[in-house]
């Protein structure tokens, strides 16, 4: 996407919210600078007198221009305060407003998205990279215009003053600005890859915090440590590649304003020497000279800020651009009474083209109130299978129904409010356990969290702990058992109250005493509700009421427990073999 484009849509809707702050911020800028553009003037007049007349040179003309210089930098004072404390705050709300969009959209892009990012990209780009584009909301436009009124008002006032001067000294700009231009391209392709390395960095830091137990388990700590050196390694490198840039370009800069310098003296003296232009005149000159250098200098200054800027606001912009999932808006259908009916009619579906379907030509109805158990050999699609009633992924072809409607008419807040899952590796978020319970039912009273946490048998352990529902469950609920957070994450879906509930291996990584225990509470979630069971452990699937056997050829066994086992095929066999 062109740059220009791209700020047109992805930056200058949230910047135009703030028109009124950014006009009075542009007129402050105005006021700080007269303050300096003022100075050399009011230099040059006592220089004038002095060197005329020195009798002229009078207490109350000093006096006069003084109070004039003070009277400007007294509202140079007010108008910096606003500048700094009202212009920051714009750049915080705009920084604000673009976070919260950014999230807001990232709770909606397809689930295959987060199968191939790294989260610590993520929050690369949701916090540095929007901290810088709240920097740049705020300096950019004060910094151009800034250095607008400098050069025009500079440009001016030499002209008046010696125009052949002015034009040998500005004749090195345009070389300056082509410069500045060839660095600055190839500063934005190196910031664009820090970004990226310091997103690694993230990642790589967030993978070995969360799976801390498991590096100290294995005594992963020097490897972990080599990796994570690495990956600072990598972003060291890009860093000192963007200093090397931009001490290129200060360097090219210095030349140039060195350059300048040695033009104004040498044919400033000499038009001094000649007469053509008085003494007092030379040193406004010098002075509107240096005014100028200096505003050049901070522009190239402002280069890394502004680069920063623009990086970010590309990275906001790729992740603005991902499609969400389709059924968040505009979808027609919604569920009213769900009986819990799901049809799969001639259902393929891949990952990745290249690398063949993981279902193919899937053919299956599931009576409303059936309790259906999938097994089969890793790999086979037992979870896929189970993901596409929620859509976590769409088919690459076929149907899937819920009550003879297609789940892909279906809102997917109306569908996916309709199915409930217990997954194997549960996830509490960082809070308390009513918290955790109540993420089922947003706005739930204690007494529907509780009632939901005594059907699931955790109300007794909950009872027991330092402050009952209120206790911190640590990040990722570190601080409860296996048994614990599973019958935690039970009583979020019976809160849910969902009439088509998926049991994804939810028992499969617990001790016998807490599978024990867990399986109460999924028998008495399951009654009454459309229930997949996935299970490697086939004796928790005995009383389904249906056995599917799940391969990579598709359902290749159905049946009971018993008349599958009479079958004598694959499921026989896998059955005897755990025994």
């Amino acid at each position: 996407m062109q740059r220009k484009g791209m700020l047109r849509q992805w930056f200058l809707p949230y910047f135009k919210k703030h028109r009124g702050v950014v006009a009075v911020d542009l007129l402050c800028a105005a006021l700080t600078t007269l303050n300096e553009i003022v100075l050399p003037m009011l230099v040059r007049q006592i220089t004038a007198v002095a060197l005329d007349d020195f009798s002229r040179l009078t207490l109350r003309l000093v006096l006069t221009l003084a109070a004039i210089y003070g009277s400007l930098k007294l509202l140079d004072v007010i108008a910096g305060y606003y500048m700094i404390y009202v212009g920051h705050s714009m750049g915080v709300m705009i920084e604000k407003d673009m976070r919260e969009d950014m999230f807001a959209h990232l709770m909606r892009v397809p689930f295959s998205y987060y199968d191939n990012t790294k989260v610590g990209q993520l929050m690369s780009r949701i916090t540095t990279d929007l901290f810088d584009i709240a920097e740049f909301s705020h300096h950019c436009p004060e910094e151009f215009f800034i250095f607008g009124i400098k050069i025009c008002v500079s440009f001016g006032f030499l002209c008046t003053i010696n125009l052949p001067l002015t034009a040998a000294a500005f004749v090195l700009l345009p070389f300056m600005f082509f410069g500045t231009m060839y660095f600055r391209r190839r500063m934005r392709r190196v910031f664009k890859e820090r970004r990226e390395i310091a997103g690694d960095v993230n990642a790589k830091t967030e993978n070995a915090l969360l799976g801390i137990r498991v590096v100290k388990s294995f005594s992963g700590e020097d490897a972990e440590s080599a990796q994570f050196n690495e990956e600072s390694a990598r972003l060291s490198g890009v860093q000192r590649a963007s200093y090397r840039y931009m001490a290129r370009l200060n360097a090219m800069v210095r030349l140039f304003d060195g350059l300048m310098y040695v033009v104004m003296l040498f044919l400033g003296g000499l038009f001094v020497m000649k007469k053509q232009i008085t003494t007092a005149d030379y040193t406004a000159y010098f002075l509107y000279v240096g005014m100028l250098i200096a505003a050049i200098k901070r522009i190239v200054e402002f280069t890394e800020q502004f680069e920063k800027g623009m990086t970010g606001i590309e990275r906001f912009a790729e992740v603005m651009t991902i499609e969400p999932e389709p059924g968040y808006d505009g979808a027609p259908d919604a569920l009213d009474e769900v009986r819990g009916e799901i049809v799969f009619r001639d259902v393929t579906f891949s990952y990745d083209r290249e690398k063949g379907d993981v279902l193919e030509h899937l053919n299956l109805t599931v009576a409303p109130g059936e309790n259906v158990a999938v097994v089969g050999p890793s790999g086979s699609g037992k979870t896929t299978m189970c993901s596409l009633i929620s859509r976590f992924y769409d088919l690459s072809s076929g149907v899937i129904t819920l009550d003879g409607k297609d789940i892909r008419s279906l809102s997917l807040a109306s569908l996916r409010g309709a199915v409930g899952v217990v997954e194997q590796d549960v996830y509490l978020f960082s809070g308390t356990v009513a918290d955790n319970i109540g993420y089922g039912k947003p706005g739930a009273t204690h007494e529907e969290i509780r009632r939901a946490a005594q059907l699931a048998g955790a109300d007794s352990f909950i009872e027991k702990l330092p402050q009952k529902y209120d206790t911190f469950v640590g990040e990722r609920g570190v601080m409860l058992s296996g048994g614990q957070k599973q019958r935690i994450s039970i009583a979020r879906v019976f809160l849910k109250n969902p009439p088509v509930l998926i049991l994804d291996e939810a028992t499969s990584a617990l001790d016998n005493e807490s599978e024990q225990l867990v399986k109460q509470s999924l028998r008495a979630l399951s009654v009454g509700r459309t229930t997949f069971t996935i299970a490697h452990r086939l004796s928790t699937i005995r009383h389904a009421s249906r056995i599917l056997v799940l391969t990579e050829n598709g359902i290749e066994e159905e049946g009971t427990h018993e008349a599958l086992l009479a079958l004598g095929g694959i499921y026989a066999k896998l059955y005897r073999g755990m025994e």
